[in-house]
């Protein structure tokens, strides 16, 4: 067990702990600063998960990978009997004295699932009958799943993690640009079909409760028209007044909602400026850069796919998450990682490095079972 705390990525560590340290900071600025504490406690909760999943052997996910997939599929369709509703959506189970989003598991059961189909090609040229269809399929049930919540966020991230792992599981460069066209030819013809029937799709969805789907998508699209724009507005003009070097810790004035979530880059912003959110990003440069060359360096294709899966999930995290407070990216309900409040997200986030150091632990250790994983 010596050897192999020895071998995990204390780079990584130290990012992680920088970056937990500054998410508490940020919390304790935010409308709800009580919640540093427990922010603090569900990262210490999270380093035990990563250090009991860097010491797993993760050939045993990838083994499992069907029943983790079973599970998955069950606890999100559990949601529509036993669920509970925040902030419009129907996507947790409340357990008392602890909230759980499953849609935040099943990324990192996906990425295992994929990993596994991928993994049967051994790196041979992806096929539309024998691979595109199977994969896609098993992406496309709990995203449908997770947008009916509705969770539009996590529901993206599920693409995503399916773009990100074919484009490295070796997809012949015709089908990339089929489904570029495809999906240029599915997003015009969208925009014309809800441009057209804008009313009306309004008035569906505010009926079946998700007239917020409406607001969100208007608010980039038509951002004149849309009228609900608080949200973004108040964004954009928290980071801006920042200006190069910020209010300084605790200044900020500017009301931003859910400043202690999904919108906790504003306080970055307003308060430390453009150098303080440079160095964040630095920071998040660095975590990549560094879940990159673990993935170069794996002797396991397997292994390599579950971190081009995981590090395509945080760069659109990131991506996603300051683009929406910046006004190029629409708003969803997607954190921070690391730094964002959140138990689930916490947690999951640390598993996930937990399997990546398992992957760089274990690659040279001897496979326990006769048969291929």
């Amino acid at each position: 067990m010596l050897t192999k705390l020895k071998q995990l990525d204390w780079v990584i560590i130290i990012v992680l702990i920088f970056l937990t340290v500054i998410g508490a900071f940020l919390i304790k600025s935010s409308d709800k600063s009580w919640l540093y504490i427990n922010h603090v406690q569900y990262f210490f909760i999270g380093f035990i998960a990563m250090v009991f999943f860097s010491l797993f052997d993760y050939r045993l996910l990838i083994k499992g990978a069907y029943y983790l997939y079973g599970f998955g599929i069950l606890i999100l369709i559990g949601l529509i009997f036993f669920g509970s509703e925040i902030n419009n959506a129907k996507s947790w189970y409340d357990f008392g004295i602890v909230n759980f989003q499953p849609a935040e598991l099943v990324k990192i059961i996906l990425i295992i699932m994929i990993a596994y189909l991928l993994k049967k090609r051994d790196g041979e040229p992806l096929t539309i009958v024998n691979d595109l269809l199977p994969i896609g399929l098993v992406v496309l049930i709990p995203f449908t799943i997770v947008i009916m919540q509705p969770d539009l966020g996590n529901a993206i991230i599920y693409i995503v993690i399916f773009i990100g792992m074919l484009w490295i599981g070796n997809l012949k460069y015709t089908y990339v640009l089929i489904s570029i066209l495809l999906i240029s030819a599915i997003a015009f013809t969208s925009f014309q079909v809800y441009q057209a029937f804008h009313d009306q799709i309004v008035t569906f969805l505010s009926d079946s409760g998700k007239g917020h789907w409406t607001k969100r998508i208007d608010a980039i699209l038509f951002p004149e028209a849309a009228g609900d724009t608080y949200h973004q507005d108040q964004a954009i003009m928290a980071i801006g007044s920042g200006g190069l070097l910020g209010e300084g810790y605790s200044n900020g004035t500017v009301t931003v909602p859910y400043d202690y979530s999904d919108s906790i880059f504003a306080i970055v912003g307003e308060e430390f400026g453009f150098i303080g959110s440079s160095l964040l990003l630095l920071l998040y440069f660095l975590l990549i850069y560094r879940l990159i060359i673990i993935a170069i360096q794996s002797k396991d294709l397997a292994g390599a796919y579950i971190i081009v899966g995981i590090t395509s999930m945080f760069l659109f995290q990131i991506f996603e998450n300051i683009g929406m407070l910046i006004g190029i990216m629409p708003l969803t309900g997607i954190t921070l990682p690391f730094i964002s409040y959140g138990g689930t997200s916490i947690l999951i986030n640390m598993m996930s490095i937990g399997i990546v150091m398992s992957i760089k632990v274990h690659q040279d250790s001897p496979w326990m079972y006769d048969d291929d994983y």
